[in-house]
């Protein structure tokens, strides 16, 4: 085979590796998108998910059939989230 012949085959090789990479580029890229996509989603899920178990409680607890340990989670939540609009008064305060 002759240097040129060699040459130019490698060349072929080269850009035929080129045009993968690119396209596996691409792909990576769409990929990356997805995944951000489906991360939003599963946060915006879990949310839902937070929001609907609250309403339970709170249906739980108008209809007097909250547990114990349900009536105790709950005065958790609840003081946790007290705590946390002091904090954010006492910010505002500043």
């Amino acid at each position: 085979m002759s240097q040129t012949a060699s040459l130019t085959r490698f060349n072929e090789k080269l850009q035929l590796a080129v045009q993968q990479y690119q396209s596996l580029q691409r792909e990576n890229a769409r990929l990356q998108k997805e995944l951000q996509d489906l991360k939003g989603k599963e946060e915006l899920h879990l949310h839902q998910i937070t929001e609907l178990e609250n309403k339970v409680a709170a249906l739980k607890m108008t209809a007097g059939q909250i547990e114990v340990t349900d009536r105790k989670e709950l005065e958790k939540k609840l003081n946790l989230y007290i705590r946390e609009i002091d904090r954010c008064i006492a910010m505002l305060g500043d």
